[in-house]
């Protein structure tokens, strides 16, 4: 019987998929308990074909594809909930590793906490070619988004929500509460995101906790094309597109805009203990997200 699902979205990443899979087939969970299902997100490369033998090659394991031809990461996340068999649905992205326990480690965790809705894991940046000399904790978060919380099971530290590239739910809970918001999330490589954040903000809402099982780990791999001023220049000025999204979801604009107001003033006194070029980074994210937040340029030229 399948006891936990592992949803994997993927839009024309055929070999960092690959990847991924590799990881999962390491599983330490009986292949009887455990599945993964794979959502394409309408790619046009080589991504099923390439699926197809991956998952003949492994013929003992419950590997299988869907299409969801609704653009964007929420709609092919909201289909692996759809699709999914088990009582327990875990997330990873397609640029990603997990260890041969996460899947293990998230049924043990829902199966000793009755009560527990939701939880995430730990998230181990990996860079292939090198960290950047250049790259400061404050401008890895939105980059990479590592966590490392201890290695105790606890609730997330407050202000703090699983990354969406390692998160589990209890599926019949969720149902409550909603899918994944399609307005927000990516689509067609435009770095749009938030739609993990704004699930949890429901859940805590509703007076959920959001738990942490540091045994669920994941490896974010970062390729040198993440690095780049190009990229960066868009991802902060999406975070702030999104943090704009959510604000209006959720009726706290001008609080919003408030904050920003007082982050600015912490990132004025954190570039006075930085090397000039940590520096620039930094400031660069926090303009990039203000643009996106007052909609002022566009991020994505």
């Amino acid at each position: 019987m399948i006891r936990i699902s592992l949803v994997i979205p993927t839009h024309n990443r055929a070999e960092p998929l690959l990847t991924a899979l590799g990881s999962v087939v390491r599983q330490s969970l009986p292949p009887e308990e455990w599945e993964c299902v794979v959502v394409d997100n309408n790619s046009t490369d080589t991504t099923a074909e390439r699926f197809a033998e991956f998952a003949a090659a492994h013929p003992g394991l419950n590997l299988r594809m869907v299409r969801e031809t609704g653009f964007g990461v929420s709609c092919a996340r909201n289909r692996g909930l759809a699709e999914a068999a088990g009582s327990v649905v875990a997330f990873i992205d397609d640029d990603e590793r997990v260890n041969e326990t996460f899947l293990e480690s998230y049924l043990a965790f829902f199966e000793t906490h009755p009560g527990a809705l939701v939880a995430g894991g730990r998230i181990i940046a990996e860079y292939p070619e090198g960290r950047p000399s250049w790259m400061s904790k404050w401008v890895e978060m939105p980059i990479a988004n590592p966590m490392d919380f201890g290695d105790e099971i606890r609730p997330f530290p407050a202000g703090r929500v699983p990354g969406g590239g390692n998160m589990a739910f209890r599926r019949d809970g969720l149902a409550p509460y909603g899918g994944f918001d399609p307005s927000l999330g990516r689509v067609n490589g435009r770095l749009i995101g938030g739609e993990e954040n704004d699930l949890f903000e429901r859940l805590l809402r509703g007076g959920e906790t959001i738990w942490y099982v540091p045994d669920a780990i994941m490896w974010h791999i970062i390729p040198p094309s993440k690095l780049t001023t190009d990229y960066f220049r868009r991802l902060s000025y999406n975070v702030g597109v999104s943090q704009r999204l959510r604000a209006r979801i959720h009726h706290r604009l001008l609080k919003t805009c408030l904050m920003e107001i007082v982050k600015w003033g912490a990132t004025l006194l954190l570039i006075l203990t930085m090397a000039p070029r940590r520096s620039r980074w930094l400031l660069r994210l926090r303009r990039g997200i203000s643009c996106g937040l007052l909609g002022i340029g566009n991020g994505d030229r």
